[in-house]
C-alpha cells in the first residue's frame, strides 16, 4: 500500500495523507548486496555506515527547537508496525523497541500488546525525548546500538524495529542477535529503509554533478533491496518469515525543504565513503531544476511539488518452538486432488 503526505507547508497539522501512486525505479547503486554476507561466517570488514556520524546527527536533531515537526513519517510508519502487530491475539510481557527514537512505536502501542516494554537508541539525545507509553505499560529506556545488542539469550517475548535497521552495517548479525534474545516462539516485528528510497533526490542529484562535473558521488545512502533483507531474514535463523514492501511518498515545495526534513529526521547520509564537503549553491540549485524536471508533480494551490519516497520494508519473524505449526510430510496427505480434467 503506498500512503502519500504533503509537506508543502511548515506546519505538520496541515499535512494531507491520501493514496498514493507507485514508484519503483530500481537504482543498482542505491542497493546494498549482502550476496557473501547471507552466508554464516562469511563477513565484510568494511563498514557501510559511520556509526558515530549517525549518532552525532540523531543527537543534533534532537536540539532542534521544531524536533517534533519531524516526526511524521517515523510516527507514520510506526503506527503501521503496530497496527500489523495488533493482528497477533497476544499480549506480550516483556518487549523491546529497538532502534526507538522519540519513541514512535511508544505512542501507538497499547495495554493489550504488551506490559513492559524497554525502549533502546543509539543516540541519548533522542532517547532522553521518547515518548513514554501510557496505560499502565512499564517502561524503560536504555543507551543501546543495534549493532550490539546487550540482553541475555532468552530476555524478550517480543522485539519491535522501526525504521532504524537500515543503518546497521552488519544487518545479517544484528538479525541472529534478536533471534538469540528472543525467548521460543517470541516475535520480531519491525520494518527498515529498502534499495528504493530517496529515489528521487539521488538521481536529481547524479543527474545534475554529472552535467556539472562529469561524474557523481553518492549523496545519499545506500539500503538493501527487499530481495536480500528476505534471504537475511530467512538466513537469522527465524521461523514464519514474512516481508512485505510499502510506500510513504513526501511532497515538498523544493530539494532544500526535502533535505531540511531529512535532516530534521536524523535520516542524513551517514555513508563511511560520504563527500566531506557539503553540497555547493550550484550544484544544490541544478539539482533542483534536474527534479523539477524529472519528477515534478502539479498542485492546485502550491503550483509543482517535489515527491520524495520512503521505500519501507516490513519484516515479521519467529523465533522457533515446538509449538509452532509443523507442514505436514510430503506424501501424508489422505485425499486426492480433483484436477477438473475428464477421464
Amino acid at each position: 500500500m503506498a500512503y502519500s503526505l504533503r509537506r508543502c507547508c511548515c506546519s505538520p497539522s496541515r499535512d494531507v495523507f491520501r493514496r498514493g501512486v507507485n514508484y519503483l525505479i530500481s537504482h543498482d547503486a542505491s542497493v546494498r548486496q549482502y550476496a557473501a554476507a547471507a552466508s554464516p561466517g562469511i563477513q565484510s570488514s568494511e563498514n557501510v555506515f559511520d556509526r558515530k556520524i549517525k549518532r552525532l546527527q540523531k543527537n543534533r536533531a534532537a536540539l532542534a527547537d521544531d524536533v517534533a515537526v519531524y516526526d511524521y513519517v517515523k510516527d507514520h510508519v510506526a503506527r503501521n508496525v503496530v497496527e500489523r502487530l495488533r493482528d497477533v491475539t497476544r499480549t506480550f510481557p516483556m518487549a523491546l523497541d529497538l532502534g526507538c527514537g522519540r519513541g514512535h512505536i511508544a505512542k501507538h502501542i497499547g495495554k493489550g500488546l504488551v506490559e513492559t516494554l524497554v525502549q533502546c537508541d543509539l543516540s541519548d539525545g533522542v532517547l532522553a525525548q521518547s515518548a513514554v507509553p501510557g496505560n499502565g505499560i512499564v517502561s524503560h529506556r536504555l543507551v543501546a546500538d543495534e549493532e550490539f545488542v546487550p540482553f541475555k539469550e532468552n530476555t524478550f517475548d517480543l522485539v519491535i524495529s522501526s525504521l532504524s535497521l537500515h543503518w546497521v552495517n552488519d544487518l545479517p548479525s544484528a538479525l541472529r542477535q534478536i533471534r538469540r534474545i528472543l525467548k521460543d516462539d517470541g516475535l520480531f516485528i519491525g520494518c527498515m529503509m529498502g534499495g528504493d528510497s530517496l529515489y528521487q533526490l539521488r538521481s536529481a542529484l547524479q543527474v545534475a554533478e554529472t552535467e556539472l562535473k562529469g561524474g557523481f558521488v553518492s549523496h545519499v545512502s545506500p539500503f538493501a533491496g527487499i530481495s536480500d533483507v528476505s534471504s537475511l531474514l530467512s538466513g537469522s535463523g527465524l521461523a514464519i518469515t514474512t516481508v512485505d514492501p510499502d510506500e510513504v511518498t513526501v511532497h515538498f515545495p523544493g530539494i532544500r525543504e526535502a533535505m531540511r526534513d531529512l535532516k530534521g529526521m536524523g535520516e542524513s547520509n551517514a555513508a563511511a565513503a560520504r563527500p566531506s564537503t557539503p553540497l555547493s549553491r550550484g550544484l544544490l540549485e541544478k539539482a533542483e531544476q534536474v527534479y523539477r524536471d524529472m519528477y515534478g508533480e502539479q498542485h492546485e494551490k502550491h503550483g509543482t511539488v517535489l515527491p520524495l519516497t520512503f521505500d519501507v520494508i516490513h519484516l515479521i519473524g519467529w523465533k522457533p518452538s515446538t509449538s509452532q505449526p509443523k507442514p505436514a510430510r510430503r506424501g501424508s496427505g489422505s485425499k486426492e486432488i480433483l484436477t477438473g480434467e475428464k477421464s
